[in-house]
């Protein structure tokens, strides 16, 4: 079910909601629960019932193997709980990359599975590696199954994330104040919902799919087509993501519980390690956390600092995509996070402007690995870009200029000269003001339902 449709705007958010409020009401705070959770797999078996069993066996398992590491900091059971969940991720995600890989290696020709990639198994997958490790930390108080399945399963941060601990959000569910509804909060998580709905379907939508156009048909194209398409891409991407970001912040504002930002104006940054400080910052925490600091983050001589960075932009690369030109994204974006840290070690600083226009083209650059089918494409439309000889303004097939010149001028205006959603969303107040933009935003949303996109990182 998609936050951008009439079911789940219409029935499936308010039918919840009102359950979920009255159960409390009444004092039926274990019931409220069990409904939250079952609303919240019933929200993921929507696509597919059949991975149902998939995520509610992944969640027995680790809370089984969770629980016993509560009661004994047993290393080896960490590592048996990581490798289970990591296995689990793999069959899915990376078996055919991994059987292409053997046949061109050996030239052999073993069939692929074609396996379907589950719905958020590399978030939920994510998610419960941290609460294993949590465990083992002795950071996790409670063992509640009910709980933790709706640590796991609560719908607005399933699919996409945010990434949570057990620690923050569990608690908020135990505040008996958190239980009441409080309109206050209903009408400020449908803002921060309303804004991020406009994100989505208002402008990383109609951005999507010229650049999706444009690169199914990448050899073709032109030099400022090529410029067009992936800042187009660039531009998608981050009102995409943090649009789902910020409707999942809103939507579990309405049930009291605050979630983590996720996003703070990435495309503000002045250098690649600011950019990763505010980009998917709950991904970039996990990393950190549990592949950084676990290699022994910055504890370390220079060089094997380094080395970790590069290991950890490494498997951040291969979490996003079965595929070496994901591998190779996450790889420069390491080398560039490195880059910038030198220069600081050496005291180097650039102008403000210079150093910003460096880190949106390199951007822009490596964000056409993420697009692109494969290597050939990547590398057609990256030097096209920078190849005056296929300079045409005439005859451009893959671009309406005027059209897609106002969409990236809205986009780039409102990504870099206006608060984010979060710091919006700090002046709120309950006024006849907000309303109606809530009412403007929810509105012209509405009228792009009937040609509703899923949302980029559901491939992911």
């Amino acid at each position: 079910m998609l936050f951008n449709s009439y079911e789940f705007l219409l029935l499936f958010l308010p039918i919840t909601l009102i359950l979920y409020f009255y159960l409390n009401s009444i004092k039926m705070v274990t019931l409220s629960k069990l409904m939250l959770v079952i609303a919240s797999l019933f929200f993921y078996s929507w696509w597919n019932s059949i991975y149902l069993l998939l995520i509610l066996g992944s969640m027995i398992f680790n809370f089984i193997i969770g629980r016993s590491l509560g009661k004994t900091a047993s290393k080896a059971l960490l590592i048996f709980g990581i490798i289970g969940n990591v296995a689990l991720l793999g069959y899915f995600k990376y078996t055919d990359f991994f059987i292409e890989n053997f046949n061109w290696v050996l030239s052999k020709d073993v069939d692929l599975l074609h396996l379907a990639l589950p719905l958020a198994i590399s978030y939920f997958t994510f998610q419960q590696i941290a609460f294993l490790v949590d465990n083992y930390r002795g950071e996790v108080k409670e063992f509640s199954f009910l709980n933790y399945s709706l640590f796991i399963t609560f719908f607005p941060q399933l699919l996409m994330g945010p990434i949570v601990h057990h620690k923050e959000m569990m608690p908020q569910f135990a505040l008996k104040w958190r239980s009441i509804l409080r309109w206050e909060n209903i009408s400020l998580g449908l803002f921060i919902f309303a804004i991020g709905l406009a994100k989505k379907t208002l402008i990383g939508d109609p951005l999507t799919d010229y650049a999706q156009y444009a690169f199914d048909n990448a050899q073709k194209l032109t030099m400022i087509e090529a410029w067009y398409a992936s800042t187009s891409y660039v531009l998608s991407y981050y009102f995409d993501l943090s649009g789902y970001a910020d409707m999942a912040i809103g939507i579990a504002k309405m049930f009291n519980i605050d979630l983590p930002k996720n996003f703070n104006s990435p495309y503000k940054a002045r250098n690649f390690a600011d950019y990763w400080r505010r980009w998917h910052m709950t991904l970039s925490r996990f990393l950190g956390d549990y592949i950084y600091k676990s290699l022994g983050g910055n504890k370390n001589i220079v060089w094997i600092i380094y080395l970790n960075i590069m290991i950890t932009f490494f498997v951040s690369g291969f979490w996003h995509g079965a595929g070496w030109t994901f591998v190779v994204w996450g790889l420069l974006n390491g080398i560039f996070v490195v880059m910038a840290h030198m220069m600081k070690k050496a005291n180097l600083e650039m102008n403000f402007y210079v150093a910003w226009f460096l880190m949106f083209i390199g951007l822009i650059i490596t964000r056409t690995l993420f697009v692109a089918k494969d290597f050939s494409d990547a590398w057609y439309v990256t030097k096209t870009m920078f190849n005056p000889m296929n300079l045409k303004f005439e005859g451009l097939v893959y671009i309406d200029p005027i059209l897609q010149s106002l969409y990236l001028a809205i986009a780039l205006i409102l990504a870099l000269g206006f608060k984010n959603s979060a710091q919006i969303a700090e002046n709120f107040k309950p006024n006849i003001k907000y309303t109606l933009y809530t009412i403007v935003l929810l509105a012209t949303s509405l009228f792009t339902f009937s040609s509703a996109k899923e949302f980029l990182y559901f491939q992911f």
